[in-house]
C-alpha cells in the first residue's frame, strides 16, 4: 500500500516558513511559492513532498 500523502494548508506552510500570508501570496504572484493546488472550494493545498523539494531548491546568499 502506498504511503498516505500529507498536504499542508497555506497557514501550515506560512508557519513553517515563518512568513505572513501576504508574503506567501506575493510569492505565488511572482512564481516563487512551492507547487500548490487549488481545491474546488478555492482553498490551496501543498503536497509535503513538493514543499520539501522547494526547500531543497532555495539558495542561501553567500
Amino acid at each position: 500500500m502506498a504511503p498516505k500523502r500529507e498536504f499542508l494548508t497555506v497557514d501550515d506552510f506560512c508557519q513553517e516558513a515563518r512568513i505572513s500570508r501576504s508574503t506567501f501570496y506575493e510569492w505565488v504572484a511572482k512564481g516563487r511559492a512551492p507547487l500548490h493546488r487549488k481545491l474546488p472550494n478555492g482553498k490551496l493545498r501543498m503536497d509535503r513532498r513538493d514543499v520539501d523539494t522547494w526547500w531543497d531548491t532555495c539558495e542561501v546568499a553567500a
